[in-house]
């Protein structure tokens, strides 16, 4: 069974206690993916949400290299059973044996490949420079962000927010209130307005599909991203829903 937690489309976070429970009265193997949302446990504030059941899991991942700042690709591997993977994947030939065997973890034993890059340095790195008080302000300034935007897209009429803020990421459209559109015009309208964003060269969003909905999806976790990114993307949306308007003209239906 894998759960996740902070879905790549919305953040969704499965309930992992009770999917935890289930696995455990079943002797079902359970993973964790959480490859972007983990980042966020580094917050106290945090932990508890996203970390929620944790000790039910089996194995659990995040990715630094998604929002923890870290060059692609990294990822943390937690393991409750090591000798799991061992059984799973151990090799010794005699050319690989040395007297250090009993005393140290050869990763070799724990996955498929027999070599790997050294990539917990880069991310040794990385927390060396920011320490955590560093990497928890820049994550509590991510955060603050995308509730900033996601209070001035409740505030407009015309805008709509398709899935609940959870972190960073806000999914939401264009839904212009004084025109009725069928669904498929809507869709086509935000595709629109996506490519009008995008093509401004000064922001770069990204979409989703959700419930049929097509949905653009907001997020803040650029290194340097702060409150006048948010303020040029608020205005670039404005005036490029202000130009899409007269487009917004096909009446649906049941109007």
């Amino acid at each position: 069974m894998v759960a996740t937690l902070g879905t790549t489309s919305s953040t969704a976070i499965d309930p992992l206690p009770a999917i935890g429970q289930i696995c455990a009265a079943f002797q079902v193997f359970l993973h964790v993916d959480a490859a972007y949302a983990g980042t966020a446990a580094l917050l106290p504030e945090k932990r508890t949400e996203i970390l929620a059941g944790i000790e039910l899991a089996d194995t659990y991942l995040f990715n630094p290299h998604k929002w923890m700042f870290t060059n692609f690709d990294c990822t943390a591997y937690f393991v409750k059973d090591p000798q799991a993977l061992r059984r799973t994947f151990e090799i010794l030939p005699e050319y690989l044996k040395t007297e250090r065997d009993r005393e140290v973890n050869n990763y070799r034993d724990w996955g498929i490949p027999l070599g790997r890059r050294f990539r917990a340095l880069k991310l040794w790195f990385v927390i060396r420079d920011f320490g955590i008080a560093g990497l928890q302000a820049r994550l509590r300034q991510h955060l603050a962000l995308a509730q900033d935007f996601a209070e001035k897209l409740r505030a407009h009429p015309d805008f709509e927010i398709l899935a609940p803020v959870n972190l960073n990421l806000v999914c939401f459209c264009w839904r212009p209130g004084a025109r009725p559109l069928s669904q498929e015009a809507h869709n086509d309208l935000n595709r629109q307005l996506l490519a009008a964003l995008n093509a401004s060269g000064q922001v770069y969003l990204t979409h989703t599909v959700l419930r049929g909905q097509y949905t653009l999806r907001a997020v803040f976790g650029n290194t340097y991203v702060s409150e006048k990114h948010l303020e040029l993307l608020w205005a670039l949306l404005l005036a490029k829903t202000q130009a899409l308007a007269p487009l917004a003209v096909e009446t649906s239906p049941s109007a």
